[in-house]
């Protein structure tokens, strides 16, 4: 900073700079408030239907979340801003102060150029003369120094801020000028040592890069200077270098217990760079791309995907980067397989190998893992990646369909259609030198998220979307397949807990199914009403599937526990006198609660078939290990029971969370729920054995009893008349839908193996 500029400054556009960004603070406040509880509040108790449900609502909650977003970048700005004044007023009177006591002390300070001169009077002259000069010398240009600092950070941060975003506002919140100034400097820091030859790498310098990830992982200022200071080739060759053994073994010996950390450190660091729209990181997405078919370097067989992938573990990396990079991973995997003809033995784990996934779960040489992990936590991306084609049936490969005439033609396949159902995955250890669940429990989540458009292993919320065409396209495939080989998910029943949380959030549909309710039923829908789009399943293909999940604990309990949820809701919603005529059921309350008890009981039927088979079957599960799943789900939904997830009145799902719709709808469903989870004792089934019938009729009145509860305190919260027979109508509807899960099972024993009751 110039001299002349610091002396004679006028602060007073800074200070109406300063004024102007706290007056705008006061109206965005007025405005996001006005976003979250109006626009935002009144869209989802809003009654969309079709186009609206899905699109317009989203789209309606991202542009308020767009002013929260308004807010805290204004916030930001304004605080560095006002830093930025408050520390330049500093430093001009600090110089002003110094040359006052310079001319005391019998010395002028004059302005020469960008700079200054300090010249001692002739008489009387400085006390210590020539020291006296060198000493205010120093002091005057430290306080230009600092000055010169203060104001090029400012911009910096200011700058790297604004970029971050090419279309609407960053989130990122500083308190101030420094802290937003220390973040970058930070990212500078760290990009150096992470840059070095992993070789010369030493502890120290391990720890600090380590520790200043973790601190500053999800500051969006660090992320994406650190990530385009040490760029997408940087970032493959100090993970490869860092996770070898070999590289640096004094190194390894000492840190590699937190080399774990450190991979998840840099992957929550990379997940939040990806997200800053500049110049800079689309070129890094587009480099890091580019570079994950191609070998680190000339000498190795490590490819980039390998590494990348294993730093895509944790954090929500950028929808379109995630949709690039798994195109492109696709076709590097077709090269391999010969089209999907044999294992992609290139990324087989070999002896020498590195571990390049340092969690103890499987290796890192297969990128799939990590990519699907991934995934997971990006619902949108996840959703277009399964759908996106694999193979077509112009291409050179071997899979077969049949066609209209019955003859065998090339068949088409989808991302999901190879990874479920046809990859050879490559064998993967854990760090017990067990078989790895990694890969296909991956794939499970990513399912999950691709399908119910929250991450995996969340609930869904009242801002979660309902179902676009796309996730109900996909969870149709996920149905069916399952139901044609049910050992695509008994063979691997640890993906059970991510698809019973998938079904559990397409009750609506699997409702409609059991009754049968395609286009030309038009009762069913208003029976079973879904905003957004209707997931098409083939009633035969829900039995096998329910049967399938059910025989698994933690895929029962997500279907058991929501069902009782969803039956609660339903009772609630056709008993309210006050619901539209147009959305009414067109029959009468007894057939109403009669349909809802039967079409219930014949999904809980199923499930109990499951149950039968893992417990009776060769799987000897224990009814304990069902209980104690079912009671789990208790400490993840008791408080949100009763918050409406969905749109309006006409969407009852979501039901893991309540499918509470109306003011009295979480009285009914947390009443319902309450005497559920009282009821679940591993003691209700003590005594029955090994008799089948037994355990049936178990079953039958427990679900019974639910019924009867949820009608009657559906009743009695809207004054209903038929509240005395309620018991009677929930007893027909349970024994009808019993007998429905019965019939239908039987059909398809063959292939279920089991006993079904009679």
């Amino acid at each position: 900073m110039d001299f002349e500029a610091l002396h004679s400054a006028n602060f007073k556009t800074l200070d109406d700079a300063v004024d102007g960004w706290t007056k705008m603070l006061v109206k965005l406040a007025d405005l996001k408030k006005d976003a979250q509880d109006g626009l935002r509040g009144k869209a989802n108790k809003a009654n969309w239907a079709g186009y609206n449900a899905t699109v317009s609502r989203e789209f309606i909650g991202k542009t308020a979340e767009e002013f929260n977003d308004a807010y805290t970048q204004a916030e930001s700005i304004r605080n560095i801003v006002r830093d930025t004044q408050g520390e330049l007023k500093t430093q001009q009177r600090l110089l002003k102060e110094a040359i006052e006591r310079g001319r005391t002390n019998h010395m002028s300070v004059r302005s020469a150029g960008s700079g200054f001169t300090v010249t001692p009077n002739p008489d009387p002259k400085p006390a210590n003369g020539q020291k006296d000069v060198d000493a205010l010398r120093d002091e005057l240009q430290g306080i230009l120094n600092t000055a010169t600092e203060v104001d090029s950070t400012a911009s910096t941060s200011l700058k790297a801020l604004v970029d971050l975003t090419d279309y609407g506002f960053s989130g990122q919140k500083y308190a101030d000028r420094d802290s937003a100034a220390n973040a970058i400097k930070e990212a500078e820091n760290l990009a150096r040592i992470a840059k070095k030859n992993p070789e010369d790498l030493t502890v120290k310098e391990f720890d600090a890069l380590n520790a200043g990830l973790k601190k500053y992982s999800g500051d969006e200022l660090f992320a994406e200077r650190f990530a385009e200071q040490l760029g997408p080739k940087g970032t493959l060759e100090f993970w490869a270098g860092v996770a070898t053994p070999s590289t640096n073994r004094d190194l390894y010996v000492d840190r590699h217990e937190q080399l774990a950390d450190l991979q998840k450190n840099l992957s929550l660091t990379l997940a939040t760079a990806t997200q800053a729209d500049t110049p800079e990181m689309r070129r890094w997405t587009y480099e890091m791309t580019e570079l994950g078919s191609q070998p680190l370097n000339k000498n190795s067989t490590t490819q980039g995907f390998q590494v990348m992938s294993n730093l895509m573990r944790w954090g929500n990396f950028d929808d379109q980067f995630l949709r690039s990079y798994g195109s492109e991973l696709m076709e590097t995997e077709k090269t391999a397989t010969s089209n999907g003809r044999h294992g992609a033995t290139l990324w087989t784990h070999m002896g020498m190998d590195p571990n390049l996934n340092r969690t103890g779960e499987d290796s890192g040489s297969d990128p799939m893992i990590g990519y699907l992990k991934a995934l997971s936590n990006s619902p949108d991306a996840a959703t277009d990646f399964f759908n996106e084609p694999f193979l077509s049936k112009d291409e050179d490969h071997d899979f077969k369909e049949e066609n209209n005439d019955g003859k065998e033609v090339s068949a088409s396949l989808s991302n999901f259609d190879y990874l479920f159902e046809e990859r050879d995955w490559p064998p993967e250890r854990d760090k017990d030198g067990e078989n790895s669940i990694s890969g296909r429990n991956n794939l499970a989540m990513a399912l999950e998220a691709a399908t119910t458009g929250h991450p995996a292993g969340e609930l869904p919320t009242v801002d979660t979307p309902p179902h676009n065409p796309e996730q109900a396209r996909l969870m149709e495939s996920v149905v069916a397949s399952i139901s044609d080989d049910p050992n695509r998910l008994k063979d691997n029943s640890f993906m059970s807990d991510s698809v019973g949380q998938m079904a559990s959030e397409y009750l609506p549909d699997i409702n409609r199914a059991t009754a049968d309710g395609g286009k030309e039923n038009e009762s069913v829908p208003k029976l079973f009403p879904i905003a957004g789009a209707a997931a098409d399943m083939q009633h035969t293909d829900v039995t096998r599937f329910l049967a399938t999940v059910g025989q698994n604990p933690e895929g029962y309990a997500a279907i058991e526990v929501g069902q009782k949820a969803y039956m609660a809701g339903l009772m609630d919603y056709h008993l309210d006198p006050d619901l539209p005529a147009d959305s009414r059921y067109p029959h009468s309350a007894e057939e109403t609660i009669k349909e809802i008890a039967r079409r219930s009981g014949e999904v809980e039927g199923t499930l109990a078939i499951g149950r039968q088979e893992a417990v009776l079957g060769e799987a000897k599960a224990k009814d304990d290990d069902f209980e104690h799943a079912t009671n789990q789900k208790k400490n993840t939904i008791s408080g949100l029971v009763g918050l409406g997830v969905g749109v309006g009145t006409s969407f009852i799902a979501s039901p893991v969370v309540g499918a509470a719709v109306g003011g009295a709808a979480g009285t009914v469903t947390g009443v319902v729920l309450e005497q559920f989870f009282k009821d679940t004792d591993p003691q209700n089934l003590a005594g029955v054995g090994h008799d089948v019938g037994l355990r049936w009729e178990a079953s039958k009145d427990a679900q019974t009893d639910m019924a009867r509860a949820a009608g009657e305190e559906a009743a009695k919260a809207h004054n209903s008349p038929d509240a005395e027979r309620i018991q009677e109508w929930t007893r027909i509807g349970t024994t009808d839908g019993f007998d429905d899960a019965s019939t239908a099972a039987r059909r398809m024993a063959d292939d279920l193996e089991t006993e079904i009751p009679t």
